[in-house]
Formats: C-alpha cells, structure tokens, sequence
C-alpha cells in the first residue's frame, strides 16, 4: 500500500474512533449527540454518491433517511421483526423505492432533477401525515423496540453510540468500494464532461442509477437508527429540514470524501448546541456560521487535508510504456447509410452515405454549417438521425446509445477538447479503458495509449497542460477504448504547423496499425497531405468525392467554399 494511502487509512480510522472515544468519556448527553452526528454521517456518505460524485441535486436523500425510519418502526412495533432483520428492510425499501422513481427521475437535468426529487420528498411526507393506520399520522409511531443482537438489548447510550458508529465504518467502507479505483475516475469523468464519458464508453444511465439507489440505501440505514435512537417516529423525520441539514453537512464538511461526511455531521450537530447560550439569537449565529464557512472553505473541511493528502501523490509517475495500446476492437469498416437530420425548416444532412475502411484516413471538408459536426454527432451517437442507418462490420449501429457505440469500436474527438479537470491525463485516459482490464493491465493500456497519442507528460495535471496537449489527450483517450474506427473533429484547429506535422505523423502510425480514421478539418495543408480519400458537403449534401488532388480541384467543392458558381 503507498504512503499516501496508509494516511488517508489513518486519518479515517482517527476520525472514526476519536469522536467515540471522546463521547464515551464526556458522558450521557454528548453520547447521545454523538450517536446523532454518527447517523447523519451515513446519510450524508449516501448523499456524497449522487451530489457530490455525480454533481447531480437530489432533494430526495430526507425522505429515503424517513422511509427507513417508518420501515423499520412498522416492522419492529406491528410484525415484532427482530432488529438485523427490521435494519436489513429499511435498506432494501428505500432502494427499491428509489429504484422505482430513477426511471423517470434520472432523465432529467439540472435544476428540473431537483424540482422532481424534492416533489418526491413531499409525496412521502404527505403519506406520512395522512395515512393514519399506517404511519400514525401527524402523532408518529410510539415504542420502537430497542435494538437486540444475539439477544442482547442494546438501549444504552454506551451501546447506541458504539453500534452507529461501528455501522458507520461499514459505510466507509461501502463508500470507498463504490468508488475506488478507476469507478472514482469514471464518476469524475461524467461530472465534469459527461459528453467525453460517453463517448468513452460509459454508460450515464446505470451509473446514476446504481449511486441513486446505494445513496438510497445509505439513508434508509440512517433512518432506521435514528428510530432506534430515540424509540420514536414522527412526520418530522421526512421533512425538508432533514434533508437541508443533510445538503449542509455535505457541502460545509466536503462533497467528495467520506471524511467530510464525518466532519460536516459532527459540526453541524454541535453547532447549534455550542450556540445555545444566545438563547433567542442562536440560529442567526448558526446561520452566520454556516455562510462564513462556505465562503472561507469552499470545498468543505475535508479540502483542507485533502489538499495536503493527495497533492502528495496525485501525479505519480506513469508505468512503463508499451509499443501499442492493448486489446484493440477487430478491425471493421463503418458504413454511414443515407443519413438524414434535419433542425426544423434548416437541413442539416440530406441522404449522406460514407464508408470507412480499416487503415484509411477519410477526410471531411465543407464550409461551415455543411453538417460535418452534425455527421459525426449522429455517427457517435450523440444525436439522433431522422433517417439512414450505421453499421460498423456486421454490427448495427444505428438504434445504440453512444456508449454503446464506444464498447463496439466507433470512437470519437471532440472539436474542443472536453476534459475533467479533476483529473490527472493518466486518469482521465484509464477513466476509458475497457472495464475487462484488471488495474494493473488498465494503467499500462492507458499509458500506451498516451504514448500513442504522442503526449509525452502524462504526470502533470491537466490544467498545465497546452491546447496541443491537451488535444493530445482527447486523442489518448479516445484510443482507450479500442476503437476499429475514429471520428476526428478538427484535432489541428489552433496548432502550431511543427504540432500539425507531429500530430499528422501520430495519426499516420495509428493507421498503420489498421485503424480507420475520419477526418474533419479546416486546415487544408494538414488534411489534403494526410488524407486518402475527401469527401466535401455542403448544405448537409456530398457534393465531391474522390482523392485530395481531384477534390482540391473540383468546381463544386470550390463553389461550396468560395461560393463560385461552376464553370
């Protein structure tokens, strides 16, 4: 294990065991705060997973945090459920809850998400109220049994603290699972650049899923101890409330470290108790607080160490280089049938057909707004045709996600390079790797592929790197995924000629290897040289086609730059 690993275990294991070591000696009343602070705590490690790894606001994490509490209330005070067994539904319930609610849920963006997850919120604080036979209405439910393990009742605060505390370890644990490794890359990947993800063969819609509902599971486990806390479960439990205490711990103690969810619960639970003595001015003070440290700690209290943790080692050296990048797709040629995508009244491709042959460089050319973008969009997949069909070898492409496209060899540039400034090149490049590649395997495929793409500085970060670096690494990590073909949206826009030679040369040794090439450029003197075949659109149409030589002297391709009529 490296240095910096065995702290970042260290730090974990103090922040875990201090706080309880702490209340055991200070007594009745700071144990029971404490037992609060730890529960809040795994609420808060669920809510990291989707608001802090996938940088999506659910408003939704307070009403899983009392859905587990009732489950586990219902369970334990009408059908005398045992408390592993109550614990256990109280888990599985808000997951397939929310599991329920991701289909339509998940589809949603920005602020629309959080409009819809906070609606869901006021749904489940609403059955509360209301169903009386059930839930006890507005007066709650009365006389949660006490937790019993092996027979033993567990109703001393000794005991609850050391119980919520030793479940959240587990959840550290879970947490650290979920997004150790390359998933961590991955989930930073589709955060900050969700267009490059998946494109990069990474599949949005299960991601956001799997997290929705282990973040689910996360509060539901919460919500259970906090009804075994306190014997009691009433409405408040699902109020928004909960789950703006539950946004504020993860946002003062740090949206992306476990080690914040523990901090910012902690904090926050004592906060209010520290500003008791201003009687009827403590939640101005509490209010004050909480402003000043978002201002001061911008990415929470885990920021502060984080920086002096990780900064340490994030740029470790690259493993050993190989000649090429490992297990490539078979080689396959693309075919882009009578392809048609029209914006409203304006025609963006009208009936474009287009092969590409495994170790071919097709150049695109066309003024702009020809519908060479739009080509490759709809090749991707990242937008849908109206009509036509794409097939890469016997494979039909045209009805797959873009992901999907990605895993079967159709890869992709971006006209501007896309990256996730959270990462270093050498992560962002294995965020792509093909999931069959153990670590070991994934972390020499990616530097090859860099090596490939002729980036020769993976170990700095991505923010130091130059425009042609950094194009250079939307390169590498195209090639992460083993393409058969490679859609290129103008790489030598913004290069130096030398760069422009050095980056032809790179795409002429990736051919050589079989690798078919489409590519888009404005740049004439770099695609015309490097080209095997052009074709030229204009108005969404192929108007030429046929080797550079012929094309640069062809009337009509002339027309649709200059705008000259044919002779």
């Amino acid at each position: 294990m490296k240095a910096g690993s065995l702290r970042n275990v260290g730090i974990m294991a103090a922040l875990l065991i201090a706080p309880v070591a702490f209340a055991l000696s200070a007594g009745g009343y700071e144990q029971r705060i404490m037992t609060l602070a730890g529960i809040y705590a795994i609420a808060v490690l669920g809510y990291q997973l989707i608001f802090g790894r996938l940088g999506a606001l659910s408003l939704a994490q307070g009403s899983f945090f009392g859905i587990g509490a009732y489950t586990t209330g219902l369970l334990g005070i009408h059908l005398d459920w045992a408390f592993p067994a109550s614990f256990l539904a109280s888990l599985i319930i808000p997951a397939a809850i929310a599991c329920i609610i991701a289909i339509p849920v998940l589809r949603l963006e920005s602020h629309y998400f959080a409009l819809a997850t906070l609606g869901i919120s006021q749904i489940a604080l609403l059955v509360g109220v209301n169903w009386t036979e059930g839930t006890g209405g507005a007066n709650g439910l009365y006389g949660v049994p006490p937790m019993r393990i092996l027979g033993t009742a567990l109703d001393s605060s000794e005991a609850m603290l050391v119980v919520v505390w030793c479940v959240l370890a587990s959840a550290v644990l879970a947490f650290s699972w979920l997004v150790k490794g390359r998933a961590a890359h991955r989930l930073t990947l589709l955060r900050e650049a969700p267009e490059a993800a998946v494109t990069a063969g990474i599949d949005i819609g299960a991601r956001r899923l799997s997290l929705f509902v282990a973040s689910a599971a996360f509060g539901g486990a919460a919500g259970a101890l906090q009804a075994h806390s306190i014997g009691v479960v009433s409405p408040a439990v699902l109020e928004f409330q909960v789950m703006v205490s539950i946004l504020a711990m993860t946002v003062i103690g740090g949206r992306g470290h476990p080690a914040g969810a523990i901090l910012g619960a902690v904090l926050l639970v004592h906060l209010p108790e520290w500003f008791r003595f201003l009687e009827a001015h403590y939640l101005v003070a509490y209010g004050a607080a909480l402003l000043v440290a978002v201002i001061v700690m911008p990415e929470g209290l885990a920021g502060l160490f984080r920086r002096w943790l990780v900064t340490q080692e994030r740029w470790a050296p690259e493993p050993p280089r190989t000649s090429k990048p490992e297990a490539p797709t078979t080689l396959a040629v693309l075919h882009l049938v009578g392809l048609c995508k029209r914006y409203g009244g304006v025609v963006a491709l009208d009936n474009v057909s287009i092969t590409v042959v495994p170790g071919e460089i097709l150049g695109l050319i066309g003024p702009n707004g020809s519908g060479k973008s739009t080509l490759i969009n709809v090749a991707s997949g990242l937008q849908t045709p109206d009509a036509g069909e794409i097939r890469l070898g016997n494979l039909d492409l045209t009805g797959m996600p873009a992901h999907g496209r990605a895993r079967a060899g159709l890869s992709r540039t971006f006209q501007t390079p896309v990256q996730a400034l959270g990462l270093s090149p050498l992560e962002s490049v294995l965020a792509a790797c093909p999931a069959g590649l153990d670590e070991r395997r994934a972390e020499r495929h990616a530097a090859a592929c860099l090596s490939a793409a002729g980036l020769t500085a993976p170990a700095v970060p991505t923010t130091s790197l130059s425009p042609a670096e950094a194009r250079r690494l939307d390169l590498a990590r195209a090639l992460a995924s083993g393409p058969a073909v490679l859609l290129l949206d103008e790489p030598a826009a913004g290069l130096t000629p030398a760069e422009r030679d050095d980056l032809a040369c790179c795409l002429k040794r990736l051919t050589d290897s079989g690798l078919g090439l489409l590519l888009v450029d404005h740049t004439m003197d770099f695609l015309l040289p490097l080209a095997d075949r052009v074709i030229c659109l204009a108005t969404g149409s192929v108007v030429a086609e046929g080797p550079p030589s012929m094309v640069a002297r062809d009337p009509a391709a002339i027309a649709a730059y200059f705008g000259e009529p044919p002779p």
